[in-house]
Protein backbone atom coordinates (compact mmCIF):
# COMPACT_ATOMS: atom_id res chain seq x y z
CA UNK A 1 0.00 0.00 0.00
CA UNK A 2 1.32 3.42 -0.95
CA UNK A 3 2.55 5.51 1.98
CA UNK A 4 1.49 9.16 1.94
CA UNK A 5 3.30 12.17 3.38
CA UNK A 6 1.62 13.64 6.48
CA UNK A 7 1.83 17.44 6.16
CA UNK A 8 5.28 18.73 7.07
CA UNK A 9 5.97 16.03 9.66
CA UNK A 10 8.22 13.90 7.46
CA UNK A 11 6.08 10.89 8.46
CA UNK A 12 4.88 8.54 5.72
CA UNK A 13 1.61 6.94 6.78
CA UNK A 14 -0.30 4.10 5.14
CA UNK A 15 -3.33 5.27 3.14
CA UNK A 16 -5.49 3.12 5.41
CA UNK A 17 -4.90 3.74 9.09
CA UNK A 18 -5.81 1.30 11.85
CA UNK A 19 -8.56 2.75 14.05
CA UNK A 20 -8.11 0.97 17.37
CA UNK A 21 -11.31 2.08 19.13
CA UNK A 22 -12.97 -1.34 18.48
CA UNK A 23 -10.08 -3.01 20.37
CA UNK A 24 -11.54 -1.33 23.45
CA UNK A 25 -14.66 -3.51 22.96
CA UNK A 26 -16.59 -0.34 22.10
CA UNK A 27 -18.75 -2.15 19.50
CA UNK A 28 -18.80 -5.56 21.18
CA UNK A 29 -16.33 -7.78 23.05
CA UNK A 30 -12.89 -8.39 21.48
CA UNK A 31 -10.65 -11.07 22.99
CA UNK A 32 -7.00 -10.19 23.60
CA UNK A 33 -5.78 -12.90 21.20
CA UNK A 34 -8.01 -11.52 18.46
CA UNK A 35 -6.83 -7.96 19.11
CA UNK A 36 -3.17 -9.01 18.87
CA UNK A 37 -3.81 -11.08 15.72
CA UNK A 38 -5.64 -8.14 14.10
CA UNK A 39 -2.76 -5.72 14.76
CA UNK A 40 -0.21 -8.25 13.46
CA UNK A 41 -2.17 -8.91 10.26
CA UNK A 42 -2.65 -5.19 9.64
CA UNK A 43 1.09 -4.57 9.95
CA UNK A 44 1.92 -7.61 7.79
CA UNK A 45 -0.33 -6.28 5.02
CA UNK A 46 1.22 -2.81 5.00
CA UNK A 47 -0.66 -0.74 7.59
CA UNK A 48 1.90 1.24 9.61
CA UNK A 49 -0.36 3.85 11.26
CA UNK A 50 -2.30 3.04 14.43
CA UNK A 51 -4.70 5.45 16.19
CA UNK A 52 -6.11 5.13 19.70
CA UNK A 53 -7.25 7.17 22.73
CA UNK A 54 -7.56 6.67 26.50
CA UNK A 55 -11.28 7.38 25.99
CA UNK A 56 -11.87 4.29 23.82
CA UNK A 57 -13.15 1.51 26.02
CA UNK A 58 -12.04 3.43 29.12
CA UNK A 59 -8.29 2.86 28.38
CA UNK A 60 -8.78 -0.73 27.13
CA UNK A 61 -8.05 0.21 23.49
CA UNK A 62 -4.60 1.56 24.40
CA UNK A 63 -3.78 -1.55 26.44
CA UNK A 64 -4.85 -3.92 23.67
CA UNK A 65 -3.02 -1.94 20.97
CA UNK A 66 0.10 -1.89 23.15
CA UNK A 67 0.03 -5.69 23.41
CA UNK A 68 -0.49 -6.01 19.66
CA UNK A 69 2.40 -3.68 18.81
CA UNK A 70 4.73 -5.42 21.26
CA UNK A 71 3.91 -8.76 19.61
CA UNK A 72 5.13 -7.39 16.25
CA UNK A 73 8.73 -7.56 17.53
CA UNK A 74 9.89 -4.98 14.98
CA UNK A 75 11.88 -1.74 15.46
CA UNK A 76 9.80 1.09 16.96
CA UNK A 77 10.51 3.25 13.90
CA UNK A 78 8.62 0.77 11.69
CA UNK A 79 5.19 1.93 12.89
CA UNK A 80 3.46 5.23 13.72
CA UNK A 81 1.22 5.60 16.76
CA UNK A 82 -1.23 8.39 17.58
CA UNK A 83 -3.09 8.72 20.85
CA UNK A 84 -5.12 11.52 22.38
CA UNK A 85 -5.65 13.52 25.55
CA UNK A 86 -8.41 15.65 27.03
CA UNK A 87 -11.30 13.18 26.73
CA UNK A 88 -11.73 10.35 29.21
CA UNK A 89 -14.42 7.99 30.44
CA UNK A 90 -14.90 10.42 33.36
CA UNK A 91 -15.34 13.42 31.06
CA UNK A 92 -13.24 16.22 29.55
CA UNK A 93 -10.14 17.85 31.01
CA UNK A 94 -7.87 19.91 28.74
CA UNK A 95 -5.76 21.38 31.56
CA UNK A 96 -1.97 21.34 31.22
CA UNK A 97 -1.68 19.26 34.39
CA UNK A 98 -4.05 16.55 33.10
CA UNK A 99 -2.38 16.49 29.66
CA UNK A 100 1.02 15.85 31.27
CA UNK A 101 -0.38 13.04 33.42
CA UNK A 102 -2.35 11.67 30.47
CA UNK A 103 0.62 11.05 28.19
CA UNK A 104 2.55 9.22 30.92
CA UNK A 105 -0.45 6.96 31.55
CA UNK A 106 -0.91 6.35 27.81
CA UNK A 107 2.76 5.48 27.26
CA UNK A 108 2.58 2.96 30.09
CA UNK A 109 -0.53 1.31 28.64
CA UNK A 110 0.92 1.32 25.10
CA UNK A 111 4.28 0.02 26.41
CA UNK A 112 6.06 2.76 24.44
CA UNK A 113 8.65 5.44 25.21
CA UNK A 114 6.96 7.99 22.94
CA UNK A 115 4.02 8.42 20.57
CA UNK A 116 4.36 9.91 17.11
CA UNK A 117 1.26 12.11 17.42
CA UNK A 118 -0.57 13.35 20.52
CA UNK A 119 -3.97 14.85 19.70
CA UNK A 120 -6.28 17.03 21.80
CA UNK A 121 -9.43 14.90 21.60
CA UNK A 122 -12.81 16.36 20.52
CA UNK A 123 -11.92 19.93 21.32
CA UNK A 124 -15.41 21.32 20.58
CA UNK A 125 -16.38 20.08 24.06
CA UNK A 126 -13.75 22.26 25.75
CA UNK A 127 -12.98 25.95 25.66
CA UNK A 128 -11.18 26.60 22.37
CA UNK A 129 -9.39 29.51 24.02
CA UNK A 130 -8.07 27.14 26.68
CA UNK A 131 -6.93 24.76 23.92
CA UNK A 132 -4.99 27.65 22.32
CA UNK A 133 -3.53 29.21 25.47
CA UNK A 134 -2.99 26.19 27.75
CA UNK A 135 -3.40 22.75 26.14
CA UNK A 136 -1.34 23.25 22.98
CA UNK A 137 1.56 24.93 24.86
CA UNK A 138 1.53 21.91 27.23
CA UNK A 139 1.71 19.57 24.23
CA UNK A 140 4.61 21.61 22.84
CA UNK A 141 6.52 20.98 26.09
CA UNK A 142 5.86 17.26 25.78
CA UNK A 143 7.17 17.47 22.21
CA UNK A 144 10.37 19.11 23.48
CA UNK A 145 10.71 16.36 26.09
CA UNK A 146 10.40 13.67 23.41
CA UNK A 147 7.16 12.13 24.71
CA UNK A 148 5.43 12.95 21.44
CA UNK A 149 6.95 13.83 18.10
CA UNK A 150 4.01 15.82 16.76
CA UNK A 151 0.88 17.60 17.98
CA UNK A 152 -2.66 17.33 16.62
CA UNK A 153 -6.26 18.35 17.25
CA UNK A 154 -9.46 16.40 16.60
CA UNK A 155 -13.20 17.09 16.52
CA UNK A 156 -16.34 17.06 14.41
CA UNK A 157 -17.22 20.70 13.50
CA UNK A 158 -14.78 21.92 10.85
CA UNK A 159 -14.67 25.51 12.13
CA UNK A 160 -12.80 24.41 15.29
CA UNK A 161 -9.72 23.76 13.14
CA UNK A 162 -9.59 27.23 11.61
CA UNK A 163 -10.34 28.84 15.00
CA UNK A 164 -7.33 27.17 16.63
CA UNK A 165 -4.92 27.28 13.67
CA UNK A 166 -5.55 31.01 13.19
CA UNK A 167 -4.55 31.65 16.81
CA UNK A 168 -1.41 29.55 17.32
CA UNK A 169 2.07 30.15 15.85
CA UNK A 170 2.74 28.39 12.50
CA UNK A 171 4.05 24.87 12.98
CA UNK A 172 2.53 24.53 16.46
CA UNK A 173 -0.17 22.11 15.31
CA UNK A 174 1.19 19.49 12.91
CA UNK A 175 -1.91 17.39 12.17
CA UNK A 176 -5.70 17.50 12.30
CA UNK A 177 -8.00 14.50 12.55
CA UNK A 178 -11.45 15.10 11.09
CA UNK A 179 -14.25 12.54 11.02
CA UNK A 180 -17.52 12.05 9.14
CA UNK A 181 -16.65 14.93 6.77
CA UNK A 182 -15.06 13.08 3.89
CA UNK A 183 -17.28 10.30 2.66
CA UNK A 184 -19.95 9.60 0.06
CA UNK A 185 -22.64 11.37 2.11
CA UNK A 186 -20.53 14.34 3.30
CA UNK A 187 -17.41 15.76 1.65
CA UNK A 188 -17.28 19.20 3.31
CA UNK A 189 -13.67 18.59 4.43
CA UNK A 190 -12.78 19.30 0.78
CA UNK A 191 -13.42 23.01 1.32
CA UNK A 192 -10.84 23.10 4.13
CA UNK A 193 -8.02 21.23 2.37
CA UNK A 194 -6.41 24.27 0.64
CA UNK A 195 -6.38 26.17 3.97
CA UNK A 196 -4.81 23.21 5.82
CA UNK A 197 -2.23 22.78 3.07
CA UNK A 198 -1.31 26.49 3.32
CA UNK A 199 -0.70 25.96 7.05
CA UNK A 200 1.47 22.88 6.41
CA UNK A 201 -0.93 20.74 8.46
CA UNK A 202 -1.32 17.03 7.76
CA UNK A 203 -4.87 15.69 7.31
CA UNK A 204 -6.25 12.44 8.68
CA UNK A 205 -9.87 11.53 8.01
CA UNK A 206 -11.87 9.00 10.00
CA UNK A 207 -15.28 7.33 9.81
CA UNK A 208 -15.56 6.84 6.03
CA UNK A 209 -18.65 4.74 6.86
CA UNK A 210 -20.22 7.67 8.77
CA UNK A 211 -20.15 5.82 12.11
CA UNK A 212 -22.17 2.92 10.75
CA UNK A 213 -24.64 4.73 8.46
CA UNK A 214 -23.00 3.21 5.38
CA UNK A 215 -23.01 -0.39 6.58
CA UNK A 216 -25.41 -3.29 6.13
CA UNK A 217 -25.94 -3.63 9.89
CA UNK A 218 -26.78 0.08 10.11
CA UNK A 219 -25.88 2.69 12.74
CA UNK A 220 -26.01 2.15 16.52
CA UNK A 221 -29.12 3.34 18.36
CA UNK A 222 -27.36 6.41 19.76
CA UNK A 223 -26.31 7.65 16.32
CA UNK A 224 -27.00 11.42 16.07
CA UNK A 225 -27.98 11.56 12.38
CA UNK A 226 -31.41 12.90 11.44
CA UNK A 227 -34.15 10.42 10.44
CA UNK A 228 -33.85 11.73 6.84
CA UNK A 229 -30.11 11.02 6.70
CA UNK A 230 -30.52 7.57 8.25
CA UNK A 231 -33.29 6.74 5.80
CA UNK A 232 -31.31 7.87 2.73
CA UNK A 233 -28.21 5.93 3.82
CA UNK A 234 -30.34 2.84 4.41
CA UNK A 235 -31.73 3.21 0.87
CA UNK A 236 -28.18 3.47 -0.52
CA UNK A 237 -27.14 0.35 1.40
CA UNK A 238 -30.19 -1.56 0.10
CA UNK A 239 -29.45 -0.45 -3.47
CA UNK A 240 -25.85 -1.72 -3.30
CA UNK A 241 -27.00 -5.00 -1.78
CA UNK A 242 -29.54 -5.50 -4.58
CA UNK A 243 -26.69 -5.20 -7.10
CA UNK A 244 -24.49 -7.62 -5.14
CA UNK A 245 -22.14 -4.79 -4.17
CA UNK A 246 -20.76 -3.86 -0.74
CA UNK A 247 -21.36 -0.25 0.21
CA UNK A 248 -18.57 -0.46 2.81
CA UNK A 249 -16.01 -1.11 0.08
CA UNK A 250 -17.36 1.66 -2.15
CA UNK A 251 -17.43 4.17 0.73
CA UNK A 252 -13.87 3.35 1.80
CA UNK A 253 -12.59 3.60 -1.78
CA UNK A 254 -14.32 6.98 -2.20
CA UNK A 255 -12.47 8.33 0.85
CA UNK A 256 -9.14 6.81 -0.18
CA UNK A 257 -9.25 8.22 -3.70
CA UNK A 258 -8.36 11.75 -2.54
CA UNK A 259 -4.59 11.77 -1.99
CA UNK A 260 -4.69 15.19 -0.28
CA UNK A 261 -5.89 13.18 2.72
CA UNK A 262 -2.88 11.34 4.09
CA UNK A 263 -4.65 8.49 5.84
CA UNK A 264 -8.21 7.25 6.24
CA UNK A 265 -8.78 5.69 9.65
CA UNK A 266 -10.96 2.60 9.71
CA UNK A 267 -11.94 0.78 12.89
CA UNK A 268 -10.79 -2.85 12.88
CA UNK A 269 -11.16 -5.67 15.39
CA UNK A 270 -10.70 -8.86 13.36
CA UNK A 271 -8.30 -10.34 10.83
CA UNK A 272 -11.16 -10.62 8.29
CA UNK A 273 -11.92 -6.88 8.58
CA UNK A 274 -8.25 -6.08 7.97
CA UNK A 275 -8.19 -8.30 4.89
CA UNK A 276 -11.42 -6.77 3.56
CA UNK A 277 -10.03 -3.23 3.94
CA UNK A 278 -6.73 -4.11 2.28
CA UNK A 279 -8.60 -5.79 -0.59
CA UNK A 280 -10.58 -2.55 -1.11
CA UNK A 281 -7.32 -0.57 -1.39
CA UNK A 282 -5.68 -3.08 -3.71
CA UNK A 283 -8.71 -3.09 -5.98
CA UNK A 284 -8.85 0.72 -6.03
CA UNK A 285 -5.17 0.91 -7.03
CA UNK A 286 -5.43 -1.75 -9.74
CA UNK A 287 -8.97 -1.46 -11.14
CA UNK A 288 -10.29 1.87 -9.86
CA UNK A 289 -13.73 2.47 -8.40
CA UNK A 290 -17.11 1.16 -9.54
CA UNK A 291 -18.18 4.52 -10.99
CA UNK A 292 -21.61 3.31 -12.06
CA UNK A 293 -22.64 2.18 -8.58
CA UNK A 294 -20.99 5.25 -7.03
CA UNK A 295 -23.07 7.56 -9.25
CA UNK A 296 -26.25 5.70 -8.28
CA UNK A 297 -25.42 5.95 -4.57
CA UNK A 298 -24.57 9.64 -4.89
CA UNK A 299 -27.94 10.25 -6.56
CA UNK A 300 -29.75 8.52 -3.67
CA UNK A 301 -27.81 10.57 -1.11
CA UNK A 302 -28.05 13.90 -2.98
CA UNK A 303 -31.03 15.26 -0.92
CA UNK A 304 -29.06 14.74 2.33
CA UNK A 305 -25.56 15.55 1.02
CA UNK A 306 -23.39 17.31 3.64
CA UNK A 307 -26.16 17.24 6.25
CA UNK A 308 -23.97 15.81 9.00
CA UNK A 309 -25.02 16.47 12.63
CA UNK A 310 -23.39 19.64 14.03
CA UNK A 311 -21.37 18.33 16.99
CA UNK A 312 -19.67 15.24 18.32
CA UNK A 313 -21.31 12.79 20.71
CA UNK A 314 -21.26 13.70 24.38
CA UNK A 315 -21.72 10.31 25.92
CA UNK A 316 -19.48 8.46 28.38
Amino acid sequence: MEPRALGNTGLKVSAVGFGASPLGSVFGPVAEDDAVATVREAFRLGINFFDTSPYYGGTLSEKMLGKGLKALQVPRSDYIVATKCGRYKEGFDFSAERVRKSIDESLERLQLDYVDILHCHDIEFGSLDQIVSETIPALQKLKQEGKTRFVGITGLPLDIFTYVLDRVPPGTVDVILSYCHYGVNDSTLLNLLPYLKSKGVGVISASPLAMGLLTEQGPPEWHPASPELKSACKAAVTHCKSKGKKITKLALQYSLANKEISSVLVGMSSVSQVEENIAAVTELESLGMDQETLSEVEAILEPVKNLTWPSGIHQN
